[in-house]
């Protein structure tokens, strides 16, 4: 029987996990302990788990979607960076649940697509060093953040001066960091914590039109769509890394 006939948390015509199963809180305290398995460094990584079509390998995740959501970014980008391993990190574990079942489901109903890419439950703010090496990554995303509006708890934002020295150094010179939000303050926030940053220096405006990913942040991602049916304002923020000057 076909597991979306057995299991009504999956959809009958799609095959894909039904999302209302899954709903969790917006956002997560991430300076709260929460209790998972963290891999001791990146060589600890189990990759064969994550991507069991393509491992062993020499291939390492290149991408990587910081607080992924429902893994909207990810799927867009599986097909649009067929042969680049991704991963989505997110704290909450019926959301990572959920991207993990529908990673799965397209894999079944989609073969040989969808190998490049998984989902880790763990807390980017406190264990990116865990999973990735020194100038591993080509590209890190931050879309749609916990805004923290309260000034006690800017120390929680996921885009701060601490942290982009963590994403800097897991970042190989020329990767790129795209943020957005609809939150005019926060914008302005990550920004100013980029363009301060010694590191990053910002795209140029025909650099951002040529980039496809660019047009994604808006448009894949349910947080996106929702702005765009609001008719909503989004303040974007996409910075290169660049070599440390002497």
């Amino acid at each position: 029987m076909p597991e979306s006939e057995a299991n009504p948390t999956f959809s009958k015509s799609t095959g894909l996990p039904r999302k209302r199963f899954y709903r969790a809180r917006a956002h997560s305290n991430p300076l709260s302990d929460s209790h998972f398995p963290v891999p001791v460094s990146p060589r600890h990584v189990d990759y064969t788990a994550h991507f069991p079509e393509l491992f062993p390998s020499s291939k390492r995740i290149q991408f990587a979607d910081v607080g992924c959501g429902f893994g909207g970014l990810l799927i867009s980008l599986a097909t649009l960076f067929p042969e680049t391993l991704m991963v989505g990190m997110e704290l909450r574990d019926k959301v990572t649940e959920y991207v993990k079942e529908r990673i799965l489901a397209l894999r079944v109903t989609n073969p040989g697509q969808y190998r490049n890419v998984s989902v880790f439950r763990t807390n980017s703010m406190k264990y990116i060093p865990n999973y990735f090496e020194k100038g591993q990554l080509s590209k890190m995303f931050f879309l749609f953040p916990d805004p923290h509006f309260k000034e006690k708890n800017h120390r929680r934002r996921v885009i701060s001066p601490h942290l982009l020295d963590e994403y800097a150094y897991v970042l190989q010179v020329g990767g790129i960091v795209y943020t957005i939000t609809d939150v005019e303050e926060l914008g302005e926030w990550m920004k100013a914590c980029l363009e301060q940053h010694p590191m990053f220096e910002s795209l140029t405006h025909e650099e951002l039109e040529a980039d496809p990913v660019v047009k994604l942040l808006s448009t894949a991602t349910e947080e996106g769509q929702k702005v765009a049916r609001n008719g909503g304002q989004t303040f974007q923020a996409v910075y290169r890394r660049i070599a440390c000057s002497s």
